[in-house]
């Protein structure tokens, strides 16, 4: 009998072309694929939780796949990872309901974006965060940031790629918080277009920077013209860290 299972995984995704499997390029998808088949002793296709881009991280993800193997759910996960390199490492493993996929289940997705400010760089946060050498007020961020909140047309803060049926989205919140010289950036929302998040930060990192007004954001929305919002900042920021499920899966 076939199991329908969820993982619960996180990754660095550094050395990855981002989630989606593709024909010439590394990706999590893919190399966690050739891991399970590996293990469950059939080719394996899984269905993760969203496209994360190349370079970008998550902090906890969910793919979701179908075997036939009778493995042990909790011997599972550790056989998945002998098998996976460091830098992706499957956490739990639980099974589903055959409705259950790991994209078309979620309901809410959080976001956070790193950035690293301070005058000289830090090692440890390469490719990490955003390395950002001129002071940002966290303050104006974080009233440029709550004019996001709310159901909008985001066309303005995404970058043309992947094809949807709309670009509306209701953002549920975005705070900005700083501890010392890291800034985080945590934006959730019931989905998220191509690059919406990075757009978004870059965004509000104008507006710290005096380029724009917090004020004139949702005009900037209106408009839907990509060119007056803020730039895609760097991709190595980005994490995803939160997932949202109607059953409580994982």
């Amino acid at each position: 009998m076939e199991r329908n299972i969820a993982l619960r995984l996180m990754y660095n995704g550094t050395a990855y072309h981002g989630w989606q499997v593709q024909k010439n390029a590394v990706t999590v998808a893919e190399t966690l694929e050739k891991a399970l088949a590996a293990t469950v002793g059939h080719p394996v296709r899984v269905t993760g939780a969203g496209r994360t881009d190349a370079g970008v991280h998550a902090e906890t993800y969910v793919a979701s796949f179908r075997t036939s193997s009778r493995i042990p759910l909790d011997k599972l996960p550790l056989a998945v990872n002998t098998r996976l390199p460091g830098d992706i490492v499957v956490i739990r493993a639980a099974q589903v309901p055959d409705t259950f996929n790991a994209i078309g289940s979620c309901q809410k997705k959080e976001y956070t974006y790193r950035i690293y400010n301070s005058r000289l760089g830090n090692p440890f946060y390469v490719n990490r965060a955003w390395f950002y050498p001129k002071h940002l007020d966290e303050a104006v961020m974080a009233r440029a940031a709550e004019q996001f909140v709310g159901t909008h047309d985001f066309r303005a803060v995404r970058s043309v790629g992947t094809e949807t049926r709309t670009t509306v989205r209701t953002v549920y919140y975005f705070h900005v918080e700083r501890q010392g010289e890291l800034i985080s950036c945590r934006v959730c929302a019931n989905g998220f277009l191509y690059n919406m998040v990075r757009a978004m930060v870059g965004t509000v990192v104008y507006a710290a920077e005096g380029k724009l007004a917090p004020e004139d954001i949702p005009a900037i929305l209106e408009s839907g013209n990509r060119t007056l919002a803020g730039p895609t900042v760097p991709p190595g920021g980005l994490y995803m860290t939160k997932l949202w499920y109607e059953e409580d899966v994982l």
